[in-house]
């Protein structure tokens, strides 16, 4: 009996994802592929795992199982950042890292707890740099690595703030900073945040589905300062959509919320 599209992906997350705390549901199954599809096809550098706690090993399992059956791209591979899993497109991530470090098209909000309000800078600062060279050249560790299995960071990573990290290779225009050495926590409480979002729908054997490709916060402030970037972002989304044929009715919607506390 030869399985529909639909039966390998649910199988794949059922045998490879589940956990004794908890299971994927069919929306969120369904939800996990579409990242995984909008990733291969070069719409956003990586997609951060969080739809439960499974480990990185059985993300690979599943990541593996897909491209055997050749339904994602084989250029994907399973990043471990201090135990957070994230896939990611080597081609597209080195290109969005190699355009940051060229000085162009990203912002960086510093929520740093002390601040009364956020504040944007770019990616000039040493410490900025100097992240973003190393996660570069971990990324280029693929092309000798083992791609059936995952790609641990190491120790190197440990001084990062994955805050930002997750921002940058999530493909947002604008990602979040804080002093991790001062203290974790941020200065966001009740201040109003502009969400970005984007969405699109697919098909999987003639069902239609729709799917939040991404989603990203700016605080409303600094809204106006971070609109070249906002709109660079926007063009550039727009232009990789039209070169795929999976996805379409392509839609970026914004809204705008103010949290009691914010987790980043």
């Amino acid at each position: 009996m030869v399985m529909t599209s639909r039966e390998i992906v649910v199988a794949a997350a059922k045998k490879y994802l589940s956990t004794k705390k908890k299971s994927l549901s069919l929306t969120k199954i369904l939800d996990l592929f579409a990242q995984v599809l909008a990733v291969g096809l070069g719409l956003k550098p990586a997609l951060l795992y969080d739809a439960n706690n499974a480990s990185t090993e059985q993300v690979q399992q599943y990541l593996s199982s897909l491209q055997s059956s050749q339904i994602v791209s084989n250029s994907l591979f399973t990043l471990d950042l201090t135990g957070n899993t994230l896939i990611v497109n080597q081609e597209i991530a080195l290109s969005h890292l190699n355009e940051i470090l060229s000085g162009g098209n990203m912002g960086v909000v510093d929520v740093s707890h002390l601040l009364e309000m956020p504040v944007l800078h770019d990616l000039s600062r040493v410490e900025f740099v100097n992240m973003v060279q190393q996660l570069k050249l971990t990324i280029e560790r693929f092309k000798q690595h083992d791609d059936c299995k995952p790609l641990y960071a190491g120790k190197q990573c440990e001084d990062w703030n994955l805050c930002m990290i997750f921002g940058i290779l999530l493909g947002y225009p604008v990602t979040y900073w804080f002093d991790q050495n001062k203290s974790y926590e941020n200065c966001l409480s009740m201040t109003t945040l502009m969400v970005t979002k984007a969405a699109a729908t697919w098909e999987m054997d003639a069902a239609s589905h729709t799917s939040c490709l991404s989603s990203f916060s700016v605080p409303a402030d600094l809204f106006h300062k971070t609109q070249p970037l906002l709109k660079n972002w926007n063009i550039r989304l727009q232009e990789r959509f039209e070169k795929q044929q999976v996805f379409t009715n392509l839609n970026i919607s914004q809204t705008s919320v103010t949290l009691t506390s914010v987790c980043l």
